[in-house]
């Protein structure tokens, strides 16, 4: 992403040794990779001297990519199956609708990219813009945002069914079934349902995949919205927003650079577009990722960690891949040889997510979690591995070699990461960052709203050129699956 060409004054050094913090200013990190990283430093130093970095176009880019993608869920079809948007209508969509908004069809596909390409131009200018000397005010970035995010939620989502599925598996649990075993398609009048109907058709056989804080979320909304899902996922569209907010407003007071804080989540366009048009829940499980992180490294005393535990667990008990928070946490830890603080940390964490799970839903709603992790999705590595098994008749050993390999490559690629930020960055957020960025490039099934814990992390962090990857992996991700409903090509379970 953007090479910031002079480090803020004002940056501090923060260091993954608490005692060995000083006061000399801190330049930007680089994270080597051959020729792809020259080239990629000479692009950004041109990129970063144009018009683009500077605060009027970048903003105006970042405002016309949303602004496309919100038309996109202005023009919402709710007789259409399929597209970029759900085929329902929410408060500003059925006002569009009745003011003679044009059904874009076909052309849902170039606005669409126009507006994710807009974002990503628009952030990458904000951030260079950032490095050159804007400081715009946090406080007025925040307000901003909240506006932008009060309208966005009467928006039908864009992009992505997963509303859908929460909110049918919301009503699931409100008429006292169990959504871990229930299935959409087994509702009431079945695919006639105006829950199922809204479910992508693949996900329709399929049981939450979902931690119970997040079912009592979805139930929560549905208990509201009864047989209305409109009005569920309209709630779960709020919800999305006001977790994006909160999760903001703790990185401005906990950043040490406040701006470029409020510029990398805040006013990030394309985590807009991702967390709350999609009322995605990982706005959620990076608030709580979050609170975890800033609670442990506050205070070393056993309330501090106890804590820390029981965020982790709720973390986990929205997606279970809150679990990266927990290894992030024990990184300093384990540096620091703290194992006192490790032991009970850790034994909280586990004790609180599964006890979240067993007296719920009972450890069998991990079940369903496990079975997901066989999903692999384009343009994946794996899928060119499936797609040759599937052609040479070796199906199965291809299975098993991607279940066997991808994890290691994982831990690798997040090592290599970790190591190579700067040495001076808080351990607990680049190890973070780290395991949260390399799963997503590595594993078999990722969409572009799982960065949502990497760009949190990195908003912590001084500048360093991980940012570049992370918009370009984000955008790449954005603009390859922005269809709600988009097929699978496993179909045992939707994408935890």
């Amino acid at each position: 992403m953007a090479r910031d060409i002079a480090p803020a004054a004002e940056d501090p050094v923060v260091t993954r040794d608490p005692v060995a913090a000083g006061s000399a200013t801190l330049a930007e990190p680089r994270i080597p990779g051959g020729r792809v990283e020259v080239v990629m430093g000479t692009l950004i130093r041109v990129l970063s001297s144009s018009p683009l970095a500077r605060p009027v176009p970048a903003v105006s880019l970042s405002a016309l990519g949303l602004g496309l993608v919100a038309f996109t869920g202005l023009c919402a079809n709710p007789s259409a199956v399929g597209g970029a948007t759900l085929p329902l209508e929410l408060p500003l969509t059925a006002l569009a609708q009745r003011l003679g908004a044009p059904a874009l069809g076909g052309a849902a596909t170039p606005v669409m990219i126009a507006g994710i390409s807009l974002c990503c131009l628009g952030l990458a200018g904000m951030l260079w813009a950032n490095s050159r000397g804007w400081r715009p005010s946090p406080r007025r970035v925040l307000w901003t945002a909240a506006g932008v995010v009060a309208v966005l939620v009467n928006i039908t989502p864009v992009g992505t069914s997963d509303p859908a599925s929460y909110a049918t598996y919301g009503r699931i649990a409100a008429l006292g079934r169990n959504p871990y075993v229930f299935l959409p398609v087994n509702l009431p009048g079945g695919v006639n349902n105006p829950y199922t109907a809204l479910v992508g058709t693949q996900w329709r056989a399929t049981p939450s995949v979902y931690g119970p804080v997040a079912t009592w979320m979805h139930l929560g909304a549905a208990v509201v919205g009864g047989s209305r899902p409109w009005l569920t996922i309209w709630l779960l569209m709020i919800m999305a927003g006001v977790a994006f907010l909160a999760t903001g407003y703790l990185l401005l007071r906990s950043a040490e650079n406040p701006a470029r804080a409020g510029l990398i989540w805040v006013a990030n366009p394309l985590l807009i577009d991702q967390l709350v048009m999609g009322a995605q829940l990982d706005a959620f499980l990076a608030l709580a990722g979050i609170a975890a992180i800033l609670v442990s490294r506050r205070g070393a005393s056993v309330w501090h960690d106890v804590a820390a535990g029981v965020l982790i667990g709720i973390a986990d008990g929205i997606k279970i891949n809150g679990v990266f928070v927990g290894l992030g946490i024990a990184v300093p830890l384990i540096r620091q040889r703290a194992w006192a603080r490790l032991a009970r940390t850790g034994a909280v964490a586990v004790a609180a997510t599964l006890g979240l799970y067993e007296f719920s839903y009972g450890l069998g709603a991990l079940k369903p979690i496990l079975n997901g992790s066989s999903l692999i999705i384009s343009p994946s590595i794996w899928r060119l591995v499936q797609v040759l098994g599937h052609h040479y008749g070796a199906t199965t050993l291809t299975s098993t070699l991607t279940d066997v390999l991808w994890p290691p490559l994982w831990l690798l690629l997040a090592w290599y990461l970790y190591n190579r930020l700067s040495p001076d960055v808080p351990a607990v957020l680049a190890a973070t960052c780290a395991l949260t960025f390399a799963w997503v490039v590595v594993a078999p099934w990722t969409l572009a709203w799982y960065t949502a814990l990497a760009w949190a992390t990195l908003a912590l962090l001084p500048r360093n050129s991980l940012t570049r990857w992370l918009t370009l992996v984000t955008g790449a991700l954005s603009l390859l699956h922005f269809y709600a409903g988009h097929p699978a090509v496993s179909t045992t379970a939707p994408a935890p």
